[in-house]
């Protein structure tokens, strides 16, 4: 054999066993791909053995954004999802405005024997019977006052069936659009993951409605233990023995995340509850690698 073709195949068998003398040092996790996608199993241990030490029942869904990759605690549980559910009925409005079928400028009646309900929302006190109102201002209080009667008015302006048709394409295994009826983590997660699909394509409407679900009045839930420059887009909602929310974290690796209980004896505790499960979630999600561009509009 020539020597060059000796020098050669030493030279490669030299190779190989620095190789493998390097894989045995650092060992198999160190050689993992470089786009490994993120282990969220340790984040679901330390939810799970947190919420073991609360009253009541919680089901939770999460989706990092940057990698597709689910956490779910009961996500297939059924939860009364409270005003949370206020969610995907103005969405489905925007879709239809988006459509060119609805207009902004359009007016709805205020009907007191169909549309009247107290709790959240300022229509309860200055709305008289027959009083109109655009769906655009329905929208908004909707959203930013969790306005009871402003969401049962567009619910009937949009039509029962076709919101009903609506949610269940998206989470079969909701029951009604209101909130003492039946949903799932799950069903819930798919509403924002639709409400992001619809940002990117309209970033206009897409961002006003993040931006509306970023400046509500009740904003204790998912971002009350987040720092104060993190954007959380979401919606609280309670009802006796309830306390549920559910958004999209803005982070440095954008993510959602869907709380729901029932069982609770104290709604308040619960919001505080829900507000540690965001944090533990966050800090996770902050020692990741941030988020390449996710192409989701400015809030």
């Amino acid at each position: 054999m020539p020597k060059r073709k000796i020098y050669l195949a030493a030279a490669l068998l030299a190779l190989f066993m620095l190789v493998f003398a390097v894989g045995q040092l650092i060992g198999p996790q160190s050689l993992k791909p470089l786009d490994a996608k993120p282990d969220y199993e340790p984040l679901r241990e330390e939810i799970t053995q947190f919420i073991a030490t609360l009253p009541g029942n919680y089901g939770i869904y999460f989706k990092d954004l940057e990698s597709g990759e689910e956490l779910g605690i009961n996500e297939t549980e059924l939860f009364p999802p409270a005003s949370t559910i206020k969610l995907p009925v103005v969405l489905y409005l925007y879709e239809q405005i988006a459509e060119g079928k609805l207009n902004w400028n359009d007016r709805v009646s205020y009907d007191k024997n169909t549309d009247y309900q107290g709790g959240a929302g300022i229509l309860q006190f200055a709305a008289r019977h027959g009083d109109t109102y655009s769906l655009r201002c329905l929208a908004t209080i909707s959203i930013i006052l969790s306005d009871n009667i402003a969401h049962n008015m567009l619910v009937r302006h949009l039509g029962y069936d076709n919101v009903m048709n609506f949610l269940n394409k998206l989470g079969p295994n909701t029951t009604r659009p209101f909130g003492s009826a039946s949903t799932t983590p799950k069903d819930m997660g798919a509403f924002f993951e639709e409400l992001i699909r619809f940002a990117r394509e309209h970033p206009e409407e897409g961002g006003r409605l993040l931006n509306d679900l970023a400046h509500t009045i009740y904003h204790v839930g998912l971002p009350g233990e987040l720092p104060s420059d993190i954007t959380v887009s979401h919606k609280e909602g309670s009802i006796s023995g309830v306390a549920t929310d559910g958004g999209i974290v803005f982070g440095r690796r954008p993510y959602i995340l869907v709380v729901l209980s029932q069982g609770i004896t104290d709604e308040d505790e619960a919001f505080k509850d829900i507000a540690k499960i965001s944090r533990i979630v966050y800090d996770f999600q902050q020692q990741l690698p941030a988020a390449g561009d996710l192409n989701l509009p400015n809030i």
